[in-house]
This record gives structure tokens, C-alpha cells and sequence, in this order.
């Protein structure tokens, strides 16, 4: 079952864990398997399709309404796990209805618990839904930018193995991390977008708090800001080490070209007297060693010239 967490009122209850519920308290289910999908539809009345909405991996940021229920949904990011990214990002449904607060997500994430963690650890709640809607966009801004940084340091150790790389390998590895900032900068526009919703929504208006709408909005926009820096910083270094990998390989082919003319030289030679044809030397005692002789000088010379001319 999802766990619930007592609202903080003016008289500064923190945050914390609670096993009954009651009204104005937080429940939050994460990864929710059937017995919290029928808690949610049965006890809570939760309509079926908010949860059909936040289940889609792909649902976008906006709010909607059904009855007297509000659906909240932003993005918050995430390890990727199984789908082959580092990292990724997953819809995070709240919903709300006179005195029920209701978060889901049915993705494993780290920013839910840290968040809970971090409310607790500092005596903090939240005075109204909505302020606590704002909390989690700020947390989830926070996290962003977490990854963003740990992202950075992946392109990092991969600029060490680019520098030698004949291989598109690690240039796929660095298109991976690409559709990462393509995931963070979609989503985080998203929830701009959402915020700016909220701001200038007539049920949520009266009760945020615009200073703390001011916090969000900056960290929102530092952390797209980053997002499209080091999209665009990786996006030119793909084309640099592109180009560097090409120039690796010519370099490689070049010196392969230069070896095999250097040993075309005295598989020459030993063709035109290995012939079953008249020659100077056929009856000579010294004819192996003059052709062996003439073969390494050649080769010599050519390797000298391909030098001089630094084609290998």
C-alpha cells in the first residue's frame, strides 16, 4: 500500500510517515502493483483514466479535470535501467480532490524518497496542495540537474577513449547520452509550461505562494539551460571525434597502403627471375644473394621515401 504522510499546518507539524489515514494527509504510491491499483479505484475513487494517463511512459505535463477530480502530471527524471539510457524521464500523476492528496508514479525513481527524506530531515511540509505540487517541480528541477552533472562526467571518461577510437562504438555511447539531453530539455519545457499553468490557474492561484513560484521557475530554467549547453557542447564534440575517427582511419589505411607497396618491391623481383624464362643470373652461384640484396635495398629506399614524405 502507498504510504501517507501528514500535511504540515501553520502550526509546523513536519512531515511524516502515518499508517491511517485522514484528510489533508499526502499518499504517495510508488511502482503500484494491483492491490494499490484497486485501493485507488475503489476506496479512493480515483478515475481510471488519470491512472491509464500517468501509466504511459510518454505522457506529457498539463493538468486536467474529471468531476471534481484535478490531474496534475509533470516529469521527473530517473535512471533509465532497462531502456538502454543512462537516464530518462517518467510522468508523475497527482491528484487532488477536496481534502485527498494523491501522488503516483509507476516508474522506480530516486527523487520521491529523497525528497520525503530531505522534508523530513528539515522539519518541513507543505501548507497546501499546491505547495507541495511546487515542491516537488523544485525537487524534480533539483534532480535534473544531479544528473546533468553525473551525464557530464560520463562525456568526460568518453572523450579518453574517443581520442584513439577507430570504432563508432563510442560515438553511439555518446548519441545515447544525446537523446538523454533530448529527454531533459523536452521534459523540463514541459513542466515550464505546467508551472506557468498553475500560476495563472483560477483553483490553484489564491494559494501559491509567488516567491516560491519565482525558486521554481529559476532552477527550471537553470537546469534547461544546462540541459541545452551541454546538448550543444556534445553535439559539436560528436562531429569533432567524428571526423577525428576518419582521420584515424585514413591514417590506418595509409600505412597499410605503404606496406604492401614496400612488399610488392621484392615480390617483384623474385617473380620476374622466379619465371621458367632464360636470365643473367640463372647460372650463377651468386644469383640468391644478388636478388636477395637488391630486393632489401629497394624495400629500404622505398621505406626512407615513404618517410621523407611522411606517408608512413
Amino acid at each position: 500500500m502507498g504510504d501517507l504522510y501528514m500535511k504540515t499546518y501553520l502550526n509546523g507539524i513536519k512531515l511524516m510517515p502515518e499508517k491511517i489515514w485522514m484528510p489533508n494527509y499526502w499518499i504517495n504510491i510508488e511502482q503500484p502493483d494491483k492491490i494499490d491499483i484497486d485501493y485507488l479505484l475503489n476506496e479512493l475513487n480515483v478515475p481510471e483514466s488519470f491512472l491509464k494517463d500517468i501509466e504511459d511512459p510518454e505522457e506529457r505535463p498539463r493538468i486536467e479535470y474529471e468531476d471534481e477530480w484535478q490531474m496534475i502530471i509533470l516529469r521527473i527524471p530517473t535512471k533509465g535501467h532497462d531502456t538502454g539510457y543512462a537516464y530518462t524521464t517518467v510522468p508523475l500523476g497527482i491528484f487532488l480532490k477536496n481534502d485527498l492528496i494523491i501522488s503516483v508514479c509507476f516508474y522506480e525513481n530516486e527523487m520521491i524518497g529523497d525528497f520525503i527524506r530531505y522534508n523530513q530531515r528539515k522539519e518541513i511540509g507543505f501548507n497546501n496542495p499546491y505547495d507541495l505540487v511546487l515542491q516537488l517541480i523544485f525537487s524534480a528541477a533539483v534532480w535534473y540537474m544531479k544528473y546533468l552533472k553525473q551525464l557530464n562526467i560520463i562525456i568526460k571518461e568518453s572523450e579518453k577513449e574517443l581520442e584513439r577510437s577507430i570504432k563508432n562504438q563510442e560515438l553511439q555511447a555518446l548519441l545515447q547520452i544525446e537523446k538523454c539531453f533530448v529527454f531533459f530539455i523536452t521534459s523540463l519545457k514541459g513542466n515550464t509550461i505546467l508551472l506557468h499553468r498553475i500560476k495563472h490557474d483560477k483553483r490553484s492561484s489564491k494559494y501559491i505562494d509567488p516567491d516560491q513560484v519565482e525558486d521554481v521557475e529559476i532552477e527550471m530554467r537553470q537546469a534547461l539551460e544546462t540541459s541545452n549547453i551541454y546538448s550543444d557542447i556534445l553535439a559539436g564534440m560528436m562531429d569533432a571525434y567524428a571526423s577525428v575517427i576518419g582521420n584515424n582511419m585514413g591514417d590506418i589505411m595509409k600505412q597499410l597502403t605503404s606496406i604492401s607497396l614496400i612488399l610488392m618491391i621484392p615480390t617483384l623481383i623474385a617473380s620476374l627471375y622466379g619465371m621458367n624464362v632464360p636470365n643473367s643470373l640463372q647460372d650463377s652461384p651468386y644469383g640468391f644473394p644478388i636478388i636477395l640484396i637488391a630486393s632489401i635495398t629497394l624495400s629500404t629506399f622505398g621505406v626512407w621515401l615513404f618517410r621523407k614524405r611522411r606517408w608512413f
